[in-house]
């Protein structure tokens, strides 16, 4: 009798073990096998020709794993998937929910500007109000803070068709902003063409909404830490240099796909700021 290589017993050897597939779906709690890692899927990026499945555990500490094998459900092995994305139907609707002006072409920019803080804002505003903006004609620029706002606006020379609407952090009583815009309202020529509006928050990372990026609350920063470097460390991310501060700043922006996903009090400043550049001339 002749035997192959492989010898009669292998004939009978059990197939390999076919992994049940699941979508890697938001909220779905998973444990990763190699590092024991528990936590819900807050985020399924590409990233270099892959998927990569953010987990974040019950005390919101968010790390990042390859999809695909070495993860239980319940304790059974599973292999995670990319959700299959039904076709989506044309929205009718820009990010910040106006109405989509189909084949509108960007109006040559008004003289008329809006001054946000700093790159962040400006990235935010432009995300969300972008298509807004173009249609109008209206350009946003940062200004790396309001320090020096009333030279900055005495050189923009505000008037009827050149007006300039502000958007500030931190404006509440009895802050620095608010001693810095109430003193550039006081100066002769200013009011009817700048309008100055604020929202509460420390920094605008703060007006994306907690439930976006699929945490509880913001984590409370130590008043000894630097603002923005406090979140990154509490969020387990990179927190040591500027280039983490702008890697996780997009990593959060990536996280923002309309007005919804911001808070209330940010949405309604800005829309009166537009309202405010867009009136007609009196």
């Amino acid at each position: 009798m002749h035997y192959s290589q492989w010898g009669p017993a292998d004939l009978s050897a059990p197939a390999p073990r076919v992994l049940r597939k699941v979508e890697a779906r938001t909220g779905l709690v998973v444990e990763d096998v190699q590092t024991g890692w528990v936590g819900a899927i807050v985020r399924l990026e590409k990233s270099g020709g892959m998927h990569i499945v953010e987990l974040a555990d019950r005390r919101d500490k968010v790390r990042a794993f390859p999809l695909g094998f070495g993860f239980l459900l319940e304790g059974e092995p599973v292999e995670l998937v990319a959700p299959t994305v039904a076709a989506a139907k044309k929205s009718t609707r820009t990010a910040s929910g106006s109405v989509k002006v189909e084949g509108a072409r960007a109006r040559v920019a008004k003289a008329s500007r809006i001054w946000v803080e700093g790159k962040h804002d400006a990235e935010l505003v432009e995300k969300v109000w972008g298509d807004d903006l173009r249609v109008e004609g209206i350009v946003v620029e940062p200004l790396r803070g309001i320090d020096d706002l009333a030279a900055a606006v005495a050189d923009f020379s505000p008037g009827p068709s050149r007006r300039l609407g502000i958007l500030v952090d931190h404006l509440v009583p009895g802050s620095k902003e608010t001693r810095i815009v109430a003193n550039l309202m006081n100066t002769p020529g200013v009011r009817g063409h700048v309008l100055v509006v604020g929202h509460p928050y420390v920094d605008v990372w703060q007006a994306i909404k907690p439930a976006t990026l699929g945490i509880p609350a913001w984590p409370v920063v130590p008043r000894s830490m630097e603002w923005k470097l406090g979140i990154l460390k509490a969020f387990g991310w990179p927190h040591t240099t500027a280039e983490d501060i702008g890697l996780g700043w997009q990593r959060l922006l990536s996280r923002v796909n309309s007005y919804s996903d911001l808070e209330p009090s940010l949405l309604g400043r800005v829309e009166e700021v537009i309202d405010f550049l867009t009136a007609p001339v009196s």
